[in-house]
């Protein structure tokens, strides 16, 4: 697995992928931060800070993912690695920890503009250090369904472009569910809904259930890829 993790690792940077979501995560996440504090002077809009940050990860984690499985199988390499002595699963976690330290490594040195906040104020660190750690693991969660979904074509655009599609619709569930007089159908879509679990952490709480439906929802994406490999292997 080690081998795997360290050969993604450096293929992000042997190729444009890394520098562009790097580049591209700071500069959007820099604006939105910009507008939604500094410009305004004021810390009391940090919330519309992660809102920006919810969004700016569906679109941007794509591009981590896209390739991860999908350029394996159109050029054929994926063979070497599924007659390789490491397990499915370890070929899949080693893909996605490199996504996940780059996306890490990126999300820590953007959180360094936090301490800007300091000389507009005095911020509530309990609440910045809540809201971090709910974005945090939404961004996890997302990796993991990029890559199912990277497992599923050889085509890097429909791996990009769907995992797109499927991170918006988790994150406007909550406001189609709010419209349906049905009480069960609403909950089971509240359940389902990211924004509708982050909502604690922006109240400073330290929701156990809602750290425990990220992980979860990252593991299960991740199991159905170990799936979805396993299949092709012995097809």
């Amino acid at each position: 697995m080690l081998a795997i993790y360290m050969r993604e690792l450096k293929s992000y940077f042997l190729t444009p992928i890394g520098y562009v979501f790097c580049g591209m995560f700071l500069v959007v996440s820099g604006l939105a931060f910009s507008e939604c504090t500094l410009m305004r002077q004021s810390t009391t809009s940090i919330g519309e800070y992660f809102v920006w940050m919810m969004m700016i990860f569906a679109i941007l984690i794509p591009i981590l993912t896209m390739k991860l499985f999908s350029e394996d199988r159109k050029s054929r390499t994926d063979q070497i690695l599924l007659t390789s002595p490491v397990s499915i699963l370890g070929i899949v976690m080693g893909k996605y920890l490199a996504a996940l330290t780059v996306f890490g490594v990126t999300f820590i040195v953007n959180s360094f503009n936090f301490v800007l906040l300091f000389f507009y104020g005095t911020p509530n660190a309990t609440s910045i250090l809540m809201n971090v750690l709910g974005i945090f693991l939404l961004g996890a969660a997302f990796l993991a369904i990029g890559i199912f979904l990277s497992s599923l074509t050889e085509n890097q655009l429909i791996a990009a472009v769907s995992a797109i599609g499927v991170n918006a619709a988790m994150l406007i569930i909550s406001l189609f569910s709010s419209g349906i007089e049905n009480s069960f159908f609403r909950t089971v879509l509240k359940w389902f809904s990211v924004i509708d679990r982050f909502t604690p952490f922006t109240y400073q709480m330290l929701d156990v259930s809602a750290i425990v439906y990220y992980l979860s929802l990252a593991a299960v994406f991740i199991f159905l890829t170990t799936r979805v490999i396993e299949k092709r292997r012995w097809a």
